[in-house]
């Protein structure tokens, strides 16, 4: 699967947000400031084309949808980032938030409670 750029993951967030939305929508969705018509129309051609956006004609109007969940998104993102950056060991993503402050042990209380739920659920 191919990496979103930040404008690309912009319009997707929005798509996710809304559902299936035409152009107005879209933009409508996004935060401030908001991107012009053209730039929008523009990026969503390009994610047509990496398969992460489908539409439906009405008329002169076009619907779009993504073809991906969130989910299923993120999924491949963290993988990719925890594979490249971490030796595809997410206790190294974790330990290196602990050394960065950025993860409280109350935070990690929640991430071992998840931990212990996953594992019961999965037997």
């Amino acid at each position: 699967m191919k990496q979103l750029t930040k404008a690309e993951e912009q319009i997707m967030q929005a798509l996710w947000q809304t559902g299936p939305a035409f152009v107005k929508d879209i933009i409508e969705a996004m935060p401030e400031p908001k991107p012009h018509y053209n730039t929008v129309s523009t990026l969503i051609k390009i994610l047509i084309e990496k398969g992460f956006v489908e539409f439906k004609v009405f008329g002169k109007s076009h619907q779009y949808s993504a073809t991906i969940s969130r989910e299923a998104y993120s999924h491949k993102t963290v993988s990719h980032l925890v594979k490249g950056y971490f030796e595809g060991s997410f206790s190294n993503l974790v330990s290196f938030f602990i050394k960065e402050k950025d993860i409280s042990v109350q935070e990690l209380e929640k991430l071992v409670e998840h931990i212990k739920d996953a594992q019961k659920h999965n037997k």
